[in-house]
């Protein structure tokens, strides 16, 4: 299956376990074929402001959010094909923008804004992101292992399965081994389902049979919180900035560092 660089899909997430896992999978035979990248160790750059406003806006639940993110399958060297991406949701639609370049040069694009991306209209909406959040740069390292899916018939069904999610805050290079603290309990598999339009009924009868319901869960979003609470909120400190911050699960919601960007 030929990659993609546009998407425009709904995305759900739910929690298994390997149980369920185990069930989904056998009947996903019948549907279901495995993606070309197979079983695959997915390590990520996310990259935000130092005050973190890309994923605190996508935690307060803006009608408009995006993320800015490095993708490499596997450890990294500087000449290993990486994807820049660029995932915009508006109104519970994702949308996604990918282009391909070596690890070496999408890491002096991103981090120096060198010149040495191939102009396309996908590099245009990146270049203007870089230009709104002009302090941006690395802050947290994520990995996983993945198994990925599509229909055999659908093609924009796509299944995928995360185990081992990694994180960390520090050595943020993909060259770097694939290392980080735990982001799920032992037992749990996120799965993901993506979809272009309605969800195929032999889906939905397996997810209501086996009493899988969808949950709200981002894995940059849910290491940030992690970060938030290891601060300490009785310190009422936010991670990178000197000033009060937003309080998950509170009303009170103080903006760091002066107005939030109008929504765009």
């Amino acid at each position: 299956m030929e990659a993609q660089k546009i998407f425009k899909r709904y995305e759900y997430k739910y929690m298994l376990t390997l149980e369920q896992l185990a069930a989904l999978r056998e009947l996903m035979e019948q549907y279901m074929i495995a993606d070309a990248f197979g079983r695959s160790t997915i390590c990520n750059l996310y990259f935000d402001t130092p005050q973190y406003l890309l994923i605190r806006r996508s935690i307060e639940n803006h009608v408009y959010k995006e993320k800015i993110r490095l993708r490499t399958y596997g450890q990294a060297t500087p000449d290993t094909t990486a994807f820049i991406e660029l995932k915009k949701k508006y109104k519970k639609v994702v949308y996604k923008r990918r282009i391909s370049a070596r690890y070496e040069d999408a890491m002096q694009y991103l981090c120096q804004r060198a010149d040495v991306i191939p102009h396309s209209q996908i590099c245009s909406e990146l270049n203007y992101a870089l230009s709104l959040y002009k302090e941006i740069q690395p802050v947290m390292y994520l990995s996983y292992e993945r198994e990925a899916f599509y229909g055999k018939e659908d093609h924009e069904l796509r299944i995928t399965f995360d185990q081992n999610i990694l994180w960390r805050t520090e050595d943020l290079n993909l060259t770097s081994p694939v290392y980080g603290r735990a982001l799920l309990q032992p037992g749990q598999v996120l799965t993901e389902i993506k979809i272009g339009h309605a969800m195929p009924l032999w889906l939905n009868h397996f997810l209501t049979e086996h009493h899988i319901y969808r949950t709200s869960f981002s894995k940059y979003g849910t290491a940030y919180k992690t970060l938030l609470m290891e601060a300490g909120t009785t310190k009422r400190r936010c991670i990178g900035c000197n000033v009060t911050p937003i309080f998950i699960g509170s009303e009170e919601q103080n903006y760091i560092g002066g107005e939030m960007p109008s929504s765009i």
